[in-house]
Parts: structure tokens; C-alpha cells; sequence
């Protein structure tokens, strides 16, 4: 990276309205400066102004000169966004007296550096180029950290994002003051788990967070192997990135166009599992607790409560036992795949079970009925009935065994079977 420089300039081509709409008295602060000071480009704009006055009459004036989306985002604290096409702007009332007063109450001094576009002057006053040079993420304040806890938690998003490291004294803050994490919301602290469960390297910050004390009062049972399953998880990515081809791989865990794995939704589950308490009861209310989606907690219990049928020192596993494997797990296989390599739980078996859930024709992961329940009660004269349901199932069983192949076979294994089953 190029040194910093405080006379650096940031072109007002990029805002989408014209310059002499903004008071010369409003400055640029948060990401979207340190963003441009690291040459970080993004893909939508978002752009954040202090104003120490007029906030809510500059946002509608520009919102009306461009037909542009209007909203007040907080009355009280005169906070106004207009929404265009390529981004988003928002205005609000600068605290105190002075923008150097305003940056005074930010989180990290790298988030503490304001842009005036009229004078092309930035504002410093904290020292925040040189810990973007250095990338390092420093705290202003210990006030600052208590005043809004959040930004306890949103430190090792920050240092994940940008793959920054956290200044001593800051860390050691953080530990102290880690009993505050209970005064989050719980949507909050999720939303914050959820970046670092989709970062290349967020399981290291994880490891990180355990140790600073802010994942005990969300996960009460996390210890040293559910960090170590973390890690398993991620070298798990890298053996399938080695044994199955790029087309496979992506499959796998569902990539399309400019996705990358760890934007995928089964990798983040995979880790999330990881975090939970291994007693299923207790993972679920950690779960709801964190406000997760029912979908999530079905995804993560029916991994948990899976894994034992693969135990490290089971030899065999019959096509029923696997049949009943792929049923349960549907298209979640791939999240119970990650943790199971991530355990080292019978590799090559977990190996050959991905390659069949990888072929589409594989009559054993995804099978193709040979007969319907309609097709049974028909033929049979039988009603519906939760025997009917036994019967479908082994006869698909027998279909992957190859004892049978076409419905006409079907239809006399299922009568064989009931006569048998009605003679015991």
C-alpha cells in the first residue's frame, strides 16, 4: 500500500448529486473515507455526511433536485438518507461543536477521519492514517466502548474485513469490559457472527473472541474443541478444493457466477454448528437465543444429531443405514459433510458419500421412486396408513440393493413384503 498522505484528495465525481448542493460545512466521515484512503473499492456507494446544521432540509433538497428516495431516518437526532440508483447518502446532525468534537465519539481511530470535499482538506485529529498504515485497529476511547458495546464485537468485524490487527491496550479494553456484551441485542450480535462466519479467515477471529470472553455468554459450552472443529471445518474446504473439480466443488456447496465458498450459506452453517453446544437441547436455545431462523436451527440439529451414526471406529455402514442418511439430511448433506471431515470422522467413507451426492443419477443420494403411494393402494387394496409408508420406503431400499428394477418388480416386492409382514 502507498503511504498515506493528509493531502490526499477524493474527487467529488463521486457523488451522485452535484458539489454545490453540499454545504461547505458538511464533511464525509466513516468507511467510505477509510475506504478510499486504502484504495478499497465498492461496489455501492455509501456515503455518510455530518452537518452541524440544515441536515434534514440538505437531504431533501437534493432528493427533490434528483427525484430521489427520501426518508427520515431519526427525527430527533435530525438523521435523513436519500437513496439513488448507484448508492445511498445519509446526513446527520454533527455532535458538538465541531467536527473534531464529532469524530471524538467514533468507535476506532481509523473509523475517526472526515473528508471536506469543498476545502479537499481531511480532518485527523486522531491519528487514524497511521493505524491505517499500520493496519492496526485502536479504540479512541474506553467511554466510547462502554457507551455502545456493539462496538466490542465490531472490532474483529472490522479486522476480519479489512485483515487488520487489534492494538494491545484496545484488546485488553475489550477484556475487561466483555461483560457488557450481554446489553447487545441479540439480532445485533448475531448479524456480527454472521460476517465472521462467512470470512476467509473468521474462524481465527473466533478463536480470537473466545479468548477475549465474548463468546461464553452466547455459546456457554464453547471450549477448545469446538475451536478446534472450526478449524477442521476450514481444512476440510481446502481438501475437497483439492480432490473434486471446480465444477464439483461449486456444486457442492451451491457457488454461482461471482460467489466464492465462503459466501456460502452451507459453509457458514457448517461453522455454526461448530460453535454450538454438541447436547442438542442446549444448542437450540443457544440458537434462539441469538435470534437464528428455524431454518438455520433444523440445518444445525439434524447435523448434530447425525454424526453419531458415523463414528470413528464403525467400519461398515449398510446402503440402508446411508439411505436413511441422504433422506434425512436432503440438501443439507453437504453442511453434515464439512463437520464430519472437520472431525475426522471416516474420511473415505465421507469421501465416497459426497461423490454419490455429487452425481445427480445416483440412485442411492438421490433416488427415483418406482411406484407412488397411489400405485400401492391400487394394486394392493389397501388404505392409507403409516404401513403404507413402511412399504414405500423398503421398497425403494430394495431398489438401491438392485433386487429390484422396474415398477412391475416393485409392485411384487411391496406384496411380498406385506404378506410377510402381516404373517409375523
Amino acid at each position: 500500500m502507498k503511504p498515506l498522505r493528509s493531502s490526499f484528495h477524493l474527487s467529488p465525481n463521486i457523488l451522485p448529486f452535484d458539489l454545490a448542493l453540499l454545504p461547505p460545512t458538511a464533511y464525509l466521515v466513516g468507511g467510505m473515507v477509510r475506504d478510499a484512503l486504502l484504495n478499497r473499492k465498492r461496489d455501492y456507494l455509501d456515503l455518510d455526511f455530518a452537518l452541524p446544521n440544515l441536515v434534514i432540509e440538505t437531504a431533501k433538497k437534493i432528493a427533490n433536485k434528483y427525484h430521489a428516495g427520501f426518508v427520515v431516518l431519526d427525527d430527533k437526532r435530525n438523521i435523513a438518507r436519500v437513496v439513488f440508483k448507484q448508492g445511498t447518502v445519509d446526513f446527520a446532525q454533527q455532535e458538538g461543536d465541531s467536527i473534531e468534537k464529532d469524530l471524538s465519539r467514533r468507535d476506532f481511530t481509523i473509523n475517526a477521519i472526515a473528508y471536506n470535499f469543498h476545502k479537499q482538506k481531511l480532518i485527523d485529529p486522531f491519528h487514524g492514517l497511521k493505524d491505517l498504515q499500520i493496519k492496526t485497529m485502536r479504540m479512541i476511547s474506553v467511554k466510547n466502548l462502554q457507551d455502545d458495546p456493539l462496538r466490542l464485537l465490531r472490532v474483529y468485524r472490522q479486522a476480519a474485513q479489512l485483515n487488520f490487527t487489534i492494538e494491545t491496550q484496545t484488546r485488553q479494553t475489550i477484556v475487561e469490559l466483555s461483560s457488557l456484551i450481554n446489553q447487545i441485542a441479540a439480532e445485533r450480535v448475531q448479524s456480527e457472527f454472521n460476517y465472521l462466519l462467512g470470512n476467509e479467515g473468521g474462524s481465527n477471529w473466533f478463536i480470537q473472541i473466545e479468548q477475549d470472553g465474548l463468546l461464553k455468554p452466547w455459546f456457554s459450552g464453547t471450549n477448545n474443541n469446538n475451536l478446534q472443529l472450526l478449524q477442521g471445518v476450514d481444512h476440510s474446504v481446502k481438501l475437497l478444493q483439492n480432490r473434486l473439480t471446480k465444477e464439483d466443488f461449486n456444486d457442492f456447496f451451491s457457488l454461482r457466477g461471482e460467489d466464492t465458498v465462503y459466501s456460502s450459506s452451507l459453509l457458514q452453517r457448517a461453522r455454526l454448528t461448530c460453535l454450538v453446544s454438541n447436547d442438542a437441547k442446549i444448542a437450540k436455545e443457544e440458537l434462539i437465543n441469538l435470534k437464528y431462523s428455524n431454518q438455520d436451527i433444523k440445518a444445525v440439529l439434524k447435523v448434530l444429531s447425525n454424526l453419531p451414526s458415523l463414528e470413528k471406529d464403525k467400519q461398515n455402514i449398510s446402503l440402508r443405514e446411508i439411505y436413511f442418511l441422504f433422506l434425512e439430511l436432503g440438501n443439507i448433506f453437504p453442511i453434515f459433510a464439512l463437520v464430519a471431515l472437520g472431525k475426522n470422522i471416516n474420511n473415505d467413507l465421507i469421501l465416497k458419500l459426497i461423490s454419490h451426492y455429487l452425481d445427480p443419477q445416483d440412485k442411492l443420494a438421490h433416488p427415483i421412486p418406482l411406484i407412488t403411494g397411489h400405485d400401492l393402494i391400487n394394486y394392493l387394496k389397501i388404505k392409507p396408513s403409516p404401513q403404507l409408508g413402511q412399504l414405500l420406503t423398503e421398497v425403494s431400499i430394495a431398489q438401491i440393493e438392485g433386487k429390484i428394477e422396474n415398477k412391475a418388480e416393485a409392485l411384487e416386492f411391496a406384496r411380498d413384503y406385506l404378506v410377510n409382514l402381516n404373517s409375523i
